[in-house]
């Protein structure tokens, strides 16, 4: 074998060798890398969790705006005395109408 080829053996006892600098340059890379993903991870979830919210006030929404002119969701007492007041008038209408 020749040097070359010596040099190019990778075995369970190769060493490598690299400045400090530059593996303390990877290591602050690799965490960067870790914190950027977290963040990102944790911005798309926070994303989610708002756009379901969203959705179930849209939904919650849009029954009410369906079932209350409905009357399917209850009056307001205000609407029950009105109507109150409107059937007492039908009433006084009808009688008059008929001649009692």
């Amino acid at each position: 074998m020749t040097k070359e080829q010596q040099s190019l053996e990778v075995n369970d006892s190769s060493q490598i060798t690299i400045p400090i600098r530059n593996l303390i340059a990877i290591i602050i890379f690799v965490a960067g890398m870790v914190t950027g993903y977290f963040s990102t991870t944790e911005r798309i979830m926070l994303l989610e969790h708002n756009m379901e919210i969203m959705d179930v006030h849209v939904q919650q929404n849009n029954e009410f705006r369906i079932r209350w002119p409905r009357g399917e969701l209850g009056a307001l007492p205000d609407d029950a005395e009105q109507n109150m007041r409107l059937d007492f008038i039908e009433e006084q209408l009808d009688s008059m109408v008929n001649g009692h």
